[in-house]
């Protein structure tokens, strides 16, 4: 996630750009349906339709979007739509079932919601980086952010005057999920992640993936060859191009350190050295690493849910740290996934 936030502390003076939220008396949430400046309420309820449909539109922002569309032409190809990545009268009639789930919900912030330990900007150089405790958030903004599968600033359109406290009734995303009864195999910490993202613990099961770099999108395919789920995926680069052919899911690591080797990177400094970067949101694989058949690639997540499908990877496939903790539930050692051109 961007790292330009600053929190002085986690109840006190929020900054995102030009954008403010003070610290002083608490005032009462927006109506949960009310305009925001800059968010198209319409555009935001689709997206939060698709998000819990398994159509990842990226960020949930009220914006359209390269993201959005391809979430849309997704969805209407499982429905058996036309794909015209449009919010048309067709889309709107298949997602009129679903209307009684709100574009969002107002909350009364936790102590837990509210609380660090947060990082700070984090150091840029991996040797300054291996020396934190944790990749953690910056601030409770950008926490609260990637839990509501959103960013800092259409949080502080939604809540203008609002403030982060314990108690504070604030309108976020309606992303919350149907089910937290996580697998009890499961690391108590891993379910607390996938909770802390709000990724649901009812998954469908995946017979194999396909990665689609024309589409920038990777997608779920279960019984009968029926498309369950799409994401947004950035894939590879000019330097590391995505290894096309087929590959196989080997195993799962979760909220795992990275091993930062320059050797392995193209744009390494030349007097960088080999790093061990503990775990954390914002490290460079995010919340979780699916170990595939190639040797040195993987499915992860990211510090940067906005640059999905915007940026370059070192040939990897690189996921919002949500969808990739939700992609991990559908998945299993073995699935087959299909990388294609």
């Amino acid at each position: 996630m961007k790292k330009s936030l600053v929190a002085l502390t986690g109840l006190g003076l929020c900054t995102v750009g030009l954008i403010s939220w003070p610290s002083t008396a608490q005032q009462a949430a927006p109506a949960p349906d009310a305009p925001a400046a800059g968010v198209d309420m319409t555009v935001l309820h689709v997206q939060v339709l698709l998000d819990h449909l398994g159509f990842g539109p990226g960020v949930i922002d009220g914006k359209g979007g390269m993201s959005f569309r391809n979430a849309l032409s997704g969805f209407q190809g499982a429905r058996g739509l036309p794909k015209t990545g449009k919010v048309d009268a067709a889309t709107l009639k298949a997602l009129y079932p679903y209307r009684a789930v709100r574009p969002v919900r107002v909350l009364a912030l936790s102590q837990a919601d509210a609380a660090g330990p947060y990082q700070g900007p984090l150091p840029k150089e991996p040797a300054d980086q291996a020396k934190l405790p944790a990749m953690g958030y910056a601030n409770a903004m950008e926490k609260l952010a990637e839990k509501f599968h959103t960013t800092p600033q259409t949080l502080a359109a939604l809540n203008p005057g609002g403030r982060i406290a314990p108690g504070a009734r604030l309108r976020f995303p309606n992303v919350l999920p149907s089910s937290r009864a996580y697998d009890p195999k499961l690391k108590p910490e891993w379910r607390q992640t996938l909770s802390d993202l709000n990724v649901s613990a009812t998954q469908p099961q995946g017979k194999r993936i396909v990665v689609d770099k024309s589409e920038g999108v990777l997608k779920v395919y279960g019984e009968d060859d029926k498309l369950l789920a799409q994401f947004p995926a950035t894939m590879g680069s000019e330097h590391d191009p995505l290894p096309l052919g087929d590959w196989k899911i080997q195993g799962a690591a979760y909220n795992p350190p990275f091993h930062y080797n320059p050797t392995l990177f193209w744009d390494a400094d030349d007097s960088d050295k080999k790093a061990l970067l503990p775990p954390g949101p914002n490290g460079p694989v995010g919340v979780i690493w699916l170990d595939l058949s190639k040797p040195h690639y993987g499915i992860h997540g990211t510090p940067s849910p906005e640059t999905i499908g915007r940026a370059e990877s070192h040939g990897c496939i690189r996921l919002t740290n949500w969808d990739a903790a939700r992609l991990s539930l559908m998945v299993k050692p073995g699935t087959p996934a299909h990388f294609q051109a």
